[in-house]
């Protein structure tokens, strides 16, 4: 791009100034402007595109399964972070939680001792930080479970993985095609094809 074209976006948007070291938790709450959806990853802000048909209709057929098949002690979040540290507020595409986990009337957050379970469907925006970033920070902070959901065609590919508590990593346990039928963190069997026939 050249400097005149550069130049002719001066002026038209308002970005915030980040202060030094980078942006905290709290700050998240308290910046100005931010679009939706705002993540929060070693201190910089990360904003998302808009949400593909793929993407959309997977959260929808996994959001609706997993609060089918959820006892009354867990809760699926949509739309809410975890709040991992000082310098990072990542929000899942969906959570499953405790349910009495609470931050507050307000909350936004919750702790990751409260999850059991995130899950992130990859995009084009989202690829490094879905495959590697998110993954590496969600064990990091012990939460014992992580499902990664990639397109194959016009169908979801779970990729389930689940911490190793001695080193902190995630290790894959399976990649489901078809059929997603696990024991934790609680029962489920779905049908990923259904995905195909939403109406």
């Amino acid at each position: 791009m050249s400097a005149a074209a550069e130049g002719a976006w001066e002026g038209r948007y308002t970005y915030p100034t980040p202060p030094p070291g980078g942006w905290t938790a709290d700050d998240l709450d308290r910046i100005p402007g931010l679009p939706p959806h705002t993540e929060l990853i070693d201190g910089g802000l990360f904003f998302r595109s808009p949400q593909a048909d793929f993407h959309r209709a997977a959260l929808h057929l996994l959001e609706n399964a997993l609060a089918e098949a959820a006892p009354d002690a867990f809760q699926v979040v949509r739309g809410a972070a975890v709040r991992l540290g000082g310098r990072d507020r990542p929000e899942p595409d969906l959570m499953v939680v405790a349910h009495d986990a609470r931050t507050g009337p307000g909350g936004t957050w919750y702790y990751p001792s409260d999850v059991v379970l995130t899950v992130e469907v990859v995009s084009e925006d989202s690829e490094w930080r879905d495959r590697e970033i998110k993954p590496r920070k969600y064990a990091g902070a012990r939460i014992r479970r992580y499902w990664r959901v990639e397109k194959n065609g016009a169908q979801p590919v779970v990729c389930v993985y689940e911490l190793d508590p001695a080193t902190r990593s995630y290790t894959i346990t399976g990649i489901h095609h078809h059929r997603l039928e696990l024991p934790e963190p609680f029962p489920v069997d779905i049908d990923l094809t259904a995905v195909r026939r939403r109406p």
